[in-house]
């Protein structure tokens, strides 16, 4: 009898399970935006002539947004249309403000950089979209569009960022992006990073190569093809410039021609010792000089590397790299403009009014009307890029993430209001750490987060905002061969805290690390679990 009885209610359960199971409508669940309403890392702008309240930025993880409102609020265009996220150049044509051409795939070859797939044309002004080609080109550095006739567009490839491959070069379609010519190919693993019309005679096209490959430990920037390269018939025919640029091996490279003044070009060189900064052409770059050798301009070069001119003023120069450098004596001298987020990367100036820019940067893209006194926004463009996610157990739950090149780990509440990250009720909460991540909170205590910020550990009080660090190794790793030190923690260092106890956490380098005090005291438990090759533990980039 009691077999029988234990028989129904099994069968019971497993009745009112499936029930259950066939209940529910996962078709029906949908993605919900929670946050952060903020900037993530931007690589390419634009703005549209003729219409100063029109911009464009392309993010490396978020696709392409528009603003009609001078930045006060952002637009996405691109999703639905695009293969890819990463966006590496952006233009409108001159000649007509519906045509926008945007070539795909980060020219910012870090190691977690996202392949392109290849140019997409809108003649609608962003609305619609469509594939035009280039597809295997994987990370396109430059695309200019002729200026008088839109049809007539030069694309800068720098190709797949991992591996060699025969889709590096300089491209020209003449009729809309309907067929392609490689019309400057030097190998399999140089491309170019820029290229430039010359305002005034847009047959005059200059052409930056490239030698760029990303190993997963390092990057390979600069080889002997590397250099400047022009044609003076449209792309047809091609001269390598040399006279007063470095003799050896010279790296990432990029253009600005000057509108004002159609003799100046200026090209900012990484190049090694003392042979890298700034040079300057008056003749359209038969003859070249340094005018400027100051070492801010080229920090981490495969990573910044753009410089701009005034279209009315040759002597009035831009420089990004870590911070946003202005020089108003032709590079004699600098100074720096502040902007809402370090890191830039690329600038647009308009024509019409060169206090009119837009400026891309770690923390996404911001507009000045009045030469950088002032910026528009940052928090209002939802491009941020998280390394990993963490949720609490509180309800309504808490989720928790490191976004690149963005002060602390963060954490946004996941329900209405504040969840929707716009106005008085908007919220983004520092929980310690740093960028990369990640941030766990205790399963017991949602206040209490286990942080970290590139191998230094760290555990929060939400409550009271303290830090305190618990570090397993060297603090500062940075200037340091990673074969050198003691302990080998990734940019990303994972943290995982026991099911059993909160007060247990893993933590890992190239040793798995266990503290079973909330991170007071630490004993490392495995020994070196990874292939430890030396001559691949060095500076990665």
């Amino acid at each position: 009898m009691r077999s029988i009885t234990r028989l129904i209610w099994y069968f019971l359960i497993c009745l009112s399970a499936n029930a259950t199971a066939q209940s529910i409508d996962w078709s029906a669940l949908e993605y919900r935006f929670v946050g952060p309403y903020r900037g993530g890392r931007s690589t390419a702008v634009t703005g549209v002539e003729g219409r100063p309240n029109v911009f464009y930025f392309g993010a490396t993880g978020g696709g392409l947004w528009k603003s009609e409102d001078y930045g006060a609020s952002w637009t996405n265009v691109s999703d639905g249309y695009f293969a890819s996220p990463s966006i590496g150049a952006v233009r409108v044509a001159p000649s007509d403000p519906n045509i926008v051409y945007v070539g795909t795939g980060s020219d910012g070859l870090r190691s977690n950089v996202i392949s392109g797939k290849g140019v997409y044309k809108s003649v609608d002004g962003g609305k619609t979209w469509q594939h035009v080609g280039l597809e295997r080109t994987g990370h396109i550095g430059a695309l200019e569009i002729h200026p008088a006739n839109h049809n007539v567009v030069f694309v800068a490839a720098i190709g797949q960022a991992f591996a060699p491959n025969a889709e590096r070069g300089v491209y020209r379609t003449r009729d809309g992006g309907r067929t392609w010519e490689k019309v400057l190919f030097l190998s399999d693993t140089t491309g170019f990073a820029d290229l430039e019309l010359l305002p005034s005679n847009p047959d005059i096209v200059f052409a930056a190569a490239w030698r760029a490959e990303r190993k997963p430990w390092t990057i390979i920037s600069g080889g002997k093809e590397c250099g400047i390269y022009k044609s003076v018939d449209g792309g047809d025919s091609w001269t390598r410039l040399g006279q007063g640029l470095p003799k050896g091996i010279m790296g990432k490279i990029d253009l600005a021609v000057c509108r004002a003044d159609s003799r100046v070009v200026y090209a900012l060189v990484e190049a090694p010792g003392d042979e890298g900064g700034l040079y300057r052409s008056d003749d359209q770059g038969q003859t070249w000089r340094m005018v400027s050798d100051y070492k801010p301009l080229l920090h981490r070069p495969f990573y910044f590397c753009n410089v701009e001119v005034d279209p009315t003023d040759p002597d009035h120069v831009f420089v990004m790299a870590l911070r946003l450098y202005e020089s108003r004596d032709g590079g004699k001298t600098w100074q720096t403009i502040p902007t809402p987020h370090g890191d830039d990367h690329d600038l647009w100036i308009n024509p019409d009014d060169p206090r009119i820019m837009i400026e891309a940067n770690d923390g996404g893209a911001n507009v000045t009307l009045d030469g950088g006194k002032t910026w528009s926004s940052q928090f209002n463009q939802p491009t941020a890029e998280l390394y990993q996610v963490e949720v609490d157990e509180q309800y309504p739950y808490w989720l928790y993430a490191g976004q690149q090149d963005n002060y602390s780990a963060i954490a946004v509440p996941s329900l209405p209001p504040r969840s929707h990250q716009l106005g008085a009720g908007a919220l983004v909460m520092d929980v310690g750490g740093c960028e990369t991540g990640p941030a766990v909170p205790r399963p017991d205590n949602p206040d209490i987060v286990y942080a970290n910020c590139k191998g230094r550990f760290s555990v929060y009080d939400k409550r009271t905002g303290q830090e305190q660090h618990y570090d397993v190794g060297a603090r500062y790793m940075y200037g340091h061969n990673p074969r050198d030190l003691k302990y080998r923690f990734q940019r990303v260092s994972p943290i995982h805290i026991s099911p059993h106890d909160p007060d247990v956490v893993y933590h890992t380098s190239q040793y798995v690390h266990r503290t079973t005090d909330g991170g007071k005291t630490w004993e490392t438990i495995s020994p070196d679990l990874t292939a430890f090759e030396p001559d691949k533990q060095v500076v990665s980039g």
